[in-house]
């Protein structure tokens, strides 16, 4: 006599569990495009990206939950769930990298390496086009000590060079560290200062950070101060102070080669 085995049904909220991890995966990797290739606002992106994120959460909740049921009632979709909890935890691991950042690093959107008198940035109408209108504030207030505190290695770099080698020299630099550059003037005229201003994007979503970098003549030597201000948020992340540190590290890797 044959007897009939019949299969213990999948766990449906294993299987909501992977599709909703899948589909936070495609929604973020589209918010990221589109956001990389200025399609949206800055804004509207984020707020894309964090949907996503939120689905990803309810992913894991439920593929938890799903591990709980499939253990009490034999029922089969151990493996789905497992994979919706791991598609979901690898699109959590970035903004969970960015919580753990922001609670280590000091709340800063704009760093300078003058504390007394930082760069401005550039007001011409290319400057401005570039950064769609947008100029960063002028600093006020308590931030030099703050920044002091915080960020007590920030100094001003000063080259052993001529103001016109100095320029070149960080021409160089900003090209190697992939910034736009969006304004430029050379020093001399009637002031003696040059200045570059830039635009360097985030990794990810591609979020601008403006840059101004100051060049100023001094006796057989020339003074550079780099200014790096957030766009967009409270926190940057550490990202403002890298910018300076980086090209800092970058113009002496060029001093060296020459």
């Amino acid at each position: 006599m044959r007897r009939l085995i019949l299969d213990e049904p999948y766990s449906q909220t294993a299987l909501w569990s992977r599709r909703l991890a899948t589909f936070a995966i495609a929604v973020a990797a589209i918010s990221v495009v589109l956001s990389r290739a200025r399609a949206v606002e800055m804004t509207a992106g984020l707020a894309v990206f964090g949907a996503a994120i939120l689905v990803a959460c309810v992913a894991v909740l439920l593929a938890l939950t799903a591990g709980v049921v499939i253990w009490r009632t034999g029922r089969r979709g151990g493996s789905i769930a497992f994979a919706g909890l791991v598609l979901a935890v690898m699109l959590l691991a970035y903004p969970a990298w960015l919580t753990v950042k922001a609670v280590q690093l000091p709340v800063v959107n704009d760093v300078s390496t003058d504390l007394v008198d930082p760069p401005n940035f550039s007001l011409s109408a290319k400057a401005q086009a570039a950064r769609s209108g947008y100029t960063p504030r002028s600093l006020t207030g308590g931030w030099s000590e703050k920044q002091r505190h915080d960020y007590p290695d920030i100094q001003p770099i000063v080259l052993d060079l001529e103001a016109d080698d100095a320029y070149q020299l960080v021409l160089k630099a900003v090209a190697v560290r992939g910034w736009q550059i969006i304004d430029q003037m050379p020093p001399g005229g009637r002031i003696g200062l040059g200045h570059i201003d830039a635009i360097s994007r985030s990794l990810v979503m591609g979020f601008p950070d403006d840059i101004t970098i100051r060049i100023r003549p001094l006796a057989g030597q020339t003074r550079i101060d780099v200014r790096s201000a957030s766009r967009y948020g409270r926190h940057d992340f550490g990202s403002n102070a890298r910018h300076i540190s980086d090209f800092s590290d970058e113009l002496q890797t060029q001093l060296d080669a020459r």
